[in-house]
């Protein structure tokens, strides 16, 4: 079956898509992200470097996904050639890129630098450490505040540090979890409804929710089989359809009602208070609820690669 073994048909080393997936992701656990010279920092210079030429032309959605197109194609087109050059270097090249794909560490590292000083009583350390995860205020977060930022952010992120690279290896190997990963990078630097990205950034934000559609639903029923089910479905169905985001919103509310926390409501953003609608159904989120939502989200990662051994053994067998 397509996506289960390499392109290698021929190759006596062909080797099972469980096995990639395993090696990509113990890289990320072994080595986290790159600390300097990270590819994803060159590859935004190089974008920015794009949309500033391509808005000598116009600013309208046709510029910005040319932009689109000239910043992630030309990299998946290198990824896809080289890897049926040798069957080895194939499979070290997938898994690589999918270590450069996911970021389950950082995301756990990210998580505990807000929950240890939030869990010593040090709100000022937790907000600060905070404000590196999320784009709103957290200046005025009281404990429960700062522990929902965090969980949500945990949660969301599970997809798309995570999931959305897997779900795309799973598809087209180690070009797909490229190409997720740098449509995500877009829609972080474009993908704004601001006057400068309204226009320009419209195909990078619609290529992400397209890219997203799939992995967040399927991140979001793994969310309410690790959980508390009956209340994650029940949330997912009833709450998400009101989140501002299509894919963020089944995944928050699932996860929200798994680990029965009441999340969501109104936070400030940019200076402007936003009333989002609540997620979840339960207690307020505290600091030890942090490390739970991060081990979901690892559970969630044992659950696809055990669905995902299974699958590949069903079928050779």
């Amino acid at each position: 079956m397509p996506g289960f073994t390499l392109p290698v048909a021929t190759s006596p080393v062909a080797l099972p898509l469980a096995l990639l997936m395993a090696l990509g992701l113990l890289l990320d656990r072994l080595l986290g992200e790159p600390r300097h010279h990270h590819p994803l920092v060159a590859f935004g210079r190089i974008a920015g470097r794009i949309e500033s030429l391509l808005r000598l032309t116009g600013s309208g959605r046709a510029a910005g996904l040319l932009a689109w197109a000239l910043a992630v194609l030309p990299w998946v087109a290198l990824a896809g050639s080289l890897r049926p050059l040798h069957p080895w270097a194939g499979a070290l090249l997938d898994a690589t890129l999918l270590y450069l794909a996911v970021g389950g560490r950082s995301l756990a590292e990210h998580a505990a630098a807000v929950a240890t000083p939030l869990l010593d009583g040090d709100l000022g350390g937790a907000r600060q450490r905070l404000s590196w995860m999320v784009s709103r205020d957290t200046t005025q977060l009281d404990e429960s505040g700062v522990a929902n930022a965090t969980v949500e952010s945990v949660l969301e992120n599970g997809n798309d540090a995570v999931f959305g690279a897997l779900f795309w290896f799973v598809l087209l190997g180690g070009p797909g979890a490229l190409l997720y990963r740098l449509a995500n990078t877009l829609d972080a630097m474009w993908g704004y409804r601001n006057a400068r990205y309204l226009r320009f950034g419209w195909a990078a934000a619609r290529i992400d929710d397209v890219l997203n559609y799939l992995p967040a639903r399927l991140t979001a029923l793994s969310y309410a089989l690790l959980g508390h089910t009956a209340t994650a479905l029940r949330c997912w169905r009833t709450q998400a359809p009101a989140w501002d985001s299509p894919n963020a919103g089944p995944v928050m509310a699932s996860g929200a009602g798994a680990l029965d926390l009441r999340l969501g409501g109104p936070a400030v953003y940019h200076g402007h208070l936003e009333t989002r609608p609540a997620l979840g159904d339960g207690a307020r989120a505290r600091a030890a609820d942090i490390d739970r939502a991060v081990a979901l989200v690892q559970n969630t990662t044992w659950l696809w690669l055990g669905v995902i051994a299974a699958a590949g053994f069903a079928l050779r067998a």
